[in-house]
C-alpha cells in the first residue's frame, strides 16, 4: 500500500497532480493515445468551440460571465445579453482561447508543465486569476466540463481511425478531463 501526504496534495500542484495520474492511470500510454489522434482531433476543434459557445449562449447561467472585461481582451464587450452572439468580438476572443486549451491537450498531454497550465485554467475562471470580477460558479464550470467531454469523446468516437485507437484516447480523455475537474474544483474549495 502506497503513503500518501493528503496535507501535501494540497501544497504542492505535482505532487497532486502525480497521485492523480497514478490513482487514475494516466500515464505515457495514455499521453500517447491522446497525440496518436491528434492529427485527426485537431481539425475538429473549431467546431466543437463552435457547438461549446452555442451552448455557452444558450443559457443565460453561463452567457452572463461573458459580459464583464474578460482579461486581456482590448475591445468593447457586449452591453447585454441579448446583444451576445457568435460573433461578438469578447466571444470570438474567448473562443480563441478554449481552442489554444483543446490544442493543448492534444499536443501537450505529456508535457512536463502541464499541471501548472490544468491548474491555471482552474484558477482563472475564480477571482484568484485573470479578472478579479468574474466568478464563475462551480456549477457552471461542471456543466462547461461535462459539455466537453460529451463533444470530445463522441469527436473521437467518429474518428477514421481503428476501433482500438479510438476507444484508448477517449479512455485517456476521459482520465485527463477527471484531473481537469480536479485542478478547478481545488480552486473553489480553498475560496
Amino acid at each position: 500500500m502506497e503513503t500518501i501526504d493528503e496535507a501535501r496534495l494540497e501544497t504542492d500542484l505535482e505532487y497532486r497532480f502525480q497521485y492523480l495520474c497514478r490513482f487514475i492511470g494516466f500515464g505515457p500510454e495514455e499521453m500517447a493515445a491522446i497525440q496518436q489522434i491528434a492529427p485527426y482531433l485537431g481539425p475538429q476543434i473549431p467546431a466543437l468551440v463552435e457547438q461549446t459557445y452555442e451552448k455557452l449562449l444558450a443559457f443565460d447561467a453561463t452567457a452572463r460571465h461573458f459580459l464583464p472585461r474578460q482579461a486581456g481582451f482590448t475591445g468593447q464587450p457586449a452591453g447585454s445579453l441579448a446583444d451576445l452572439n457568435l460573433q461578438d468580438p469578447q466571444i470570438q476572443f474567448r473562443r480563441e482561447h478554449l481552442m489554444r486549451y483543446l490544442m493543448h491537450l492534444l499536443g501537450h498531454a505529456g508535457d512536463a508543465k502541464l499541471p501548472v497550465y490544468l491548474d491555471m485554467v482552474g484558477k482563472m475562471h475564480t477571482p484568484g486569476a485573470g479578472n478579479r470580477n468574474i466568478a464563475v460558479p462551480l456549477v457552471q464550470m461542471s456543466a462547461l466540463m461535462g459539455l466537453l467531454s460529451d463533444l470530445l469523446l463522441t469527436a473521437v468516437a467518429e474518428l477514421p481511425t481503428e476501433a482500438a485507437e479510438r476507444q484508448g484516447a477517449s479512455r485517456a480523455f476521459g482520465k485527463l478531463l477527471w484531473i481537469q475537474n480536479d485542478l478547478i474544483t481545488r480552486h473553489y474549495a480553498a475560496r
